[in-house]
């Protein structure tokens, strides 16, 4: 038990060193600036946008699915990525190495994925309750909920990137069974168009994944009571919302220890050094 808090501990050291630097790194930086900035633009070109049958602007209806999607997509591209370089470059091998290497690991993954997340939502959110009007409907219950919501979907989707960056055996497998996916995920989540208004199958399938689930619970905390006429039924699924997420949480928690413990197992110095060498000459 003391070596598991140990390595937890570190863990957390590790992410939290790992997000400052993150801070400080131009590249970082230059991304969180780009899609923040780019999606605050985007929403603000269509401010005067009223959506049929309600009086809410674009920017009020739009704001909650795009914070959804921005999280799903951080939670599982980034560890899906992170995991796939660190693999390639002896970082996990290290890890294992060290008593409960894995579980400081994974714990500082998760401290790390979910704080790179704020820099986002700040550049979105600060800026767009200067911009545009009635934002937060549901006040301090309306915070609560924003916060419960984002953590649930961070603890969903994580676990998820984890399982890809154990499957992938290289960065472009990343993109082929995580980055493509997601886009898709938003692309029939409801997150530009209700889903009322799409096909009756991609309705059911959408409700079967995360990013829609956690754009309801952004909505709900968002939105007055009349947009929910928009949803599926015509009603807010808060409890749906909270119990689709939860079930991903506790599957994803289940099943990515196991899988990351797989990898971690077939990990050795000979296979490092032989992926550092196909990266070499992928460069050259």
């Amino acid at each position: 038990m003391n070596l598991t808090l140990h390595a937890v501990r570190v863990g957390v050291s590790r992410g939290w060193t790992e997000f400052r630097l993150s801070l400080r790194s131009p590249e970082d930086l230059t991304f969180y600036l780009v899609w923040g900035l780019g999606v605050l633009v985007y929403v603000y070109l269509n401010r005067n946008t009223e959506l049929e049958g309600t009086t809410l602007t674009f920017p009020v209806l739009a704001l909650p699915g795009l914070l959804a999607a921005m999280v799903i997509f951080g939670a599982v591209v980034g560890p899906a990525f992170a995991l796939v370089i660190e693999r390639e470059d002896g970082t996990l091998l290290r890890a294992k190495a060290a008593p409960r290497g894995t579980i400081g690991y994974v714990t500082g993954q998760v401290v790390l994925q979910s704080l790179g997340v704020l820099p986002m939502l700040l550049i979105l959110l600060v800026p767009s309750f200067f911009l545009f009007e009635d934002l937060m409907h549901r006040g301090a219950t309306g915070w609560l909920a924003l916060a419960g919501f984002l953590l649930l979907g961070l603890v969903a989707g994580i676990p998820l990137g984890m399982v890809i960056g154990s499957l992938a055996r290289k960065p472009s497998h990343v993109s082929t069974w995580g980055l493509f996916p997601v886009l898709g995920m938003a692309a029939i989540s409801g997150i530009f168009t209700p889903l009322s208004a799409l096909w009756g199958w991609v309705q059911g399938i959408a409700q079967v994944l995360p990013m829609y689930w956690l754009g309801v619970g952004m909505r709900w905390a968002f939105l007055p009571d009349e947009a929910a006429v928009l949803e599926v039924g015509g009603r807010w699924r808060v409890v749906e919302a909270l119990v689709v997420l939860g079930a991903w949480a506790a599957v994803g928690l289940l099943v990515a220890p196991v899988v990351l413990r797989r990898m971690a197992r077939r990990e050795s110095g000979s296979l490092v050094e032989a992926r550092r060498e196909e990266r070499m000459q992928r460069i050259g």
